[in-house]
């Protein structure tokens, strides 16, 4: 299986690994069949993520998407890390195998699920059009990763 120069760098030298205390949102997603989970933190300030952290057991796949999709949402308003996609994730990464591409949909759901977390604890309505068609921590009843 070859991975691209990105997936490599980033699973050698993952960028915001780590707990992060006090989080502002925590979302862990799981997939029973390859045994990868991911735990994403957010640190929310004026409604941009001033911080965010990963912890994953996975793959090579899994921790470089997890370090990739911290990255694209550091800095950005939360509402807007909620547009992240595992197709941008995988293409930002210059391509997984595709056995590998359930790795990016967790890491997608890592997010929305770490959102939702910040949104639940501050009393912010959950959109069900985001929050009601994903996996979110259900992996049982997911069907994503085949």
């Amino acid at each position: 299986m070859a991975y691209s120069e990105k997936v490599m760098d980033h699973f050698e030298n993952p960028r915001n690994l780590g707990k992060m205390d006090n989080a502002d949102g925590i979302g862990e997603v799981g997939n029973a069949k390859c045994g990868d989970i991911m735990k994403i933190y957010l640190k929310v300030d004026d409604g941009i993520i001033s911080d965010v952290k990963f912890n994953t057991f996975g793959c090579a796949s899994a921790i470089a998407t997890s370090s990739m999709a911290t990255e694209m949402i550091k800095g950005k308003p939360v509402e807007e890390a909620l547009e992240l996609s595992n197709k941008a994730v995988v293409e930002a990464l210059d391509g997984l195998p595709p056995a590998k591409i359930h790795c990016s949909v967790l890491a997608e759901e890592a997010v929305k699920a770490a959102v939702a977390d910040y949104y639940t604890k501050n009393g912010i309505e959950l959109d069900p059009e985001i929050f009601g068609n994903g996996c979110g921590s259900d992996c049982a009843a997911c069907d994503h990763c085949g």
